[in-house]
């Protein structure tokens, strides 16, 4: 086989088997943001069959372009165990005793790679438009390609099959919208709905975040800024403990859901 050929049917062999063994999952997490890419890690390392999907081609969220693209973030002390899991750098801040700093880059790099090396799958480019819902339970994704989706062509798309979903999408929870808005159910909200997101509040918006990473209906999930939506908190920009220890919440509660599945 000439080598042209060959290295084309290795990426189409390569990836079709990778699809294949990732159309039912144990946890497909939606948007690859850094609250999902932790909740990837811990879940894979417990021996959890986890698929994150990624509508852009870079997975990281909003975490490459750091402050208004100073490619710098900030995270407060109790969440740098998990920064340090990843093997992440970080320095005191001198004007704010219990904060780090930290290189937006390494950090999003860190948490990818953290999360593809304990076993996570990530689809990039991959768009999902609707849920898979049966018997009164979410039980997984419908996805097709971004381009697709962006150009508007008529292209069916696929299913994935999974035990539960985990809403990462950040300050749109579009996983939850769409439970909402399709499936008509009810979330775990005060109005059963999405409260949507209140203005800045940096100290409010850290601790809601991890608050009200949740269960929000059987089989359904919501981390991050999309759980801070969901449940009406407060933004908080570029700091990103909350985020990062939103993560490790979502990965302990999913653990349980599916053990107990």
């Amino acid at each position: 086989m000439d080598i042209e050929n060959a290295i084309s049917a290795a990426i189409v062999r390569s990836f079709g088997n990778k699809l294949l063994e990732n159309l039912f999952v144990d946890v497909a997490i939606v948007g690859g943001g850094p609250s999902a890419l932790v909740a990837a890690r811990y879940l894979s390392q417990k021996g959890f069959k986890v698929a994150i999907f990624e509508r852009k081609l870079a997975p990281g969220g909003g975490t490459w372009g750091g402050g208004m693209l100073f490619n710098e973030v900030i995270v407060q002390g109790d969440a740098l165990d998990i920064l340090d899991d990843f093997s992440i750098s970080h320095k005191p801040v001198p004007e704010a005793i219990g904060y780090h700093s930290l290189d937006s880059v390494e950090m999003a790099s860190g948490l990818i790679f953290g999360a593809l090396k304990a076993g996570a799958k990530i689809f990039n480019s991959v768009s999902v438009e609707d849920i898979v819902f049966k018997q009164g339970r979410v039980g997984g994704l419908v996805i097709n390609w971004t381009p697709v989706e962006r150009l508007g062509m008529h292209v069916d798309p696929i299913t994935v099959l999974s035990k539960c979903v985990l809403d990462g999408t950040g300050h749109p929870s579009e996983i939850m919208r769409l439970a909402v808005d399709k499936a008509q159910i009810k979330l775990d909200t005060p109005t059963g709905g999405i409260m949507g997101e209140k203005p800045m509040w940096v100290d409010s918006g850290e601790a809601s975040t991890v608050e009200n990473t949740k269960q929000y209906y059987p089989g359904l999930f919501a981390c991050g800024m999309s759980a801070n939506n969901v449940m009406g908190g407060y933004r908080m920009g570029p700091i990103f403990g909350g985020m990062l220890k939103s993560g490790k919440k979502a990965a302990d509660l999913i653990s349980d859901f599916v053990s107990g599945d």
